[in-house]
């Protein structure tokens, strides 16, 4: 019988998962389970449901389980090895994020993108590797779910949430269906926060046979011959238009309302660990400040994906052509700029994302109660009432959401919002990669927090009936009678 033995890459991933279980048993992690069993009719409740299993959902997830609150369940849309953007909408080639940041590894340096890396690859690959390919850190996501055991579900999409009593009932469908209830509830949605992609107006009239957006799955190979157009300036749009160019469009233009490209990206440039804390426990009006100058100044595309757009001889970068309106013309689409009209047979919206909740079925029964920033919190003084921000939902400590009208929706204050919706409030630690750890960090203080207050009466009745004796009886000897025959003496 011949032996069959470890490939490299295998042998030291078996090295690392073995020190990342040492590393969890000194620290003597995951914590003991903690959170009393709840139950109604008989059917178990959880203690918080995960939407989302992305980094951040995956974060979160671990942290919860490490925290000791293990009656939890994670679900996905998407089937595994599909969540998040990662090999979906995301069409850059390599992440612009450093490839040494920690990203979810939540203190625990087995479990970081090197760790992982080398481990396979060995040192000097790692010295040699400029940025992470893209499909390399779904690769490293799905073995953090693996190595942690976490327990996602795939293929299960939620429909509904509403209030039962004083817990949270979801509606799930797909690979299971039905009705669970949970304590705590925690969106991990990722970059689509709340409300998903957000289409300039002058395109709602369009027929989506002409258009999409750069988050839509989108059939390059059919855009082959054809002139298109991109809209903006950022990362999506020039990793939509290099890949349409390398999908043989006839050409491509990127329609560019700023007059020069933005070159400078300023949040990196005071990137810190005082940035990361202290940034949620600014005044308001400095918050807004923070976004609303990097909202003026933008952040520019990566220098790799504009250099994979601008080497191909049929792309154009079109500055100083603001669109001011898209109607169809002759089998294609007649565009308006500032520059003049100009045709296109399609066009790659890459508009980002809005956190409009109210477009959402599935958030029907919060959207009217969620406050928002709008909603008090935004004062005109403190700069342009930007839409994107001021739609910003306001957000508690643990990023759970607030009551519009206190009183009309309890449970709001049981469900957290850690996608990229929560920037405003909170800080870049719930959307990218640098801080998710803290992010998770803060939210499951949080959540902890308020199951253990919420069970106040149940610790403390186990407090009471706590009654394994640490001394036996036989470790001293009672001299009290002695001291008394001594007194009487």
């Amino acid at each position: 019988m011949t032996q069959v033995t470890s490939s490299p890459a295998s042998a030291g991933l078996e090295a690392l998962e073995a020190r990342l279980r040492q590393d969890l048993e000194f620290l003597e992690l995951p914590g003991k389970p903690w959170v009393p069993a709840r139950a109604v009719d008989g059917v178990p409740v959880r203690d918080v449901v995960v939407i989302g299993a992305g980094m951040c959902g995956l974060a979160a997830t671990a942290k919860l389980i490490l925290s000791g609150i293990t009656n939890i369940v994670t679900y996905d849309a998407a089937p595994a090895g599909f969540e998040g953007p990662w090999v979906t909408f995301a069409r850059m080639e390599t992440l612009r994020s450093p490839k040494s940041l920690s990203g979810p590894a939540l203190g625990l340096a087995p479990l970081t993108f090197r760790a992982w890396f080398t481990a396979q690859y060995g040192t000097e690959a790692w010295a040699d590797l400029d940025k992470i390919p893209k499909a390399q850190w779904m690769d490293y996501l799905v073995w953090y779910r693996y190595v942690l055991n976490l327990p996602v579900r795939n293929n299960v999409r939620l429909t509904g949430v509403s209030q039962a009593g004083d817990l949270i009932a979801i509606d799930l469908e797909g690979a299971e269906t039905g009705r669970v209830l949970t304590r705590r509830l925690v969106l991990a949605t990722g970059r689509s926060g709340l409300g998903g992609f957000a289409a300039p107006d002058f395109l709602k009239a369009v027929d989506r046979a002409y258009w999409a957006h750069s988050a839509d799955e989108i059939d390059f190979d059919a855009l082959k011959g054809k002139k298109i157009a991109v809209i903006g300036a950022g990362a999506s749009s020039m990793d939509n238009a290099a890949t349409a160019l390398e999908a043989g469009a006839g050409a491509v233009d990127l329609l560019i309302r700023r007059k020069e490209m933005p070159r400078i990206n300023k949040m990196t440039g005071i990137g810190s660990q005082g940035v990361v804390h202290g940034m949620a426990h600014l005044p308001d009006a400095w918050k807004w400040k923070f976004g609303d100058y990097n909202a003026a100044t933008q952040v520019p595309p990566p220098r790799s994906s504009t250099l994979r757009v601008s080497r191909h001889a049929n792309a154009r970068f079109l500055l100083d052509c603001g669109i001011l309106s898209v109607c169809e013309d002759k089998g294609g689409l007649l565009i308006e700029t500032t520059q003049g009209p100009l045709h296109y047979d399609f066009l790659i919206a890459a508009t980002g994302f809005s956190n409009d909740f109210e477009g959402r079925p599935e958030f029907e029964v919060l959207a009217r109660h969620i406050r928002s920033w709008k909603d008090g919190r935004y004062q005109p003084d403190m700069g342009l009432p930007r839409e994107s921000m001021i739609e910003a939902p306001d957000l508690g400590p643990a990023f759970e959401f607030q009551e519009l009208v206190p009183g009309s929706c309890p449970m709001l204050a049981h469900i957290h919002c850690f996608n990229d919706a929560a920037m405003l409030t909170h800080g870049k630690v719930s959307g990218d990669i640098p801080a998710v750890s803290a992010g998770a960090e803060r939210l499951v203080r949080g959540i902890a927090a308020s199951l253990f207050a919420e069970d106040v009466e149940t610790h403390f009745a186990n407090l009471v009936a706590y009654e394994t004796p640490e001394l036996q009886g036989d470790e001293w000897t009672d001299s009290t009678p002695l001291l008394h025959k001594e007194t009487a003496l």
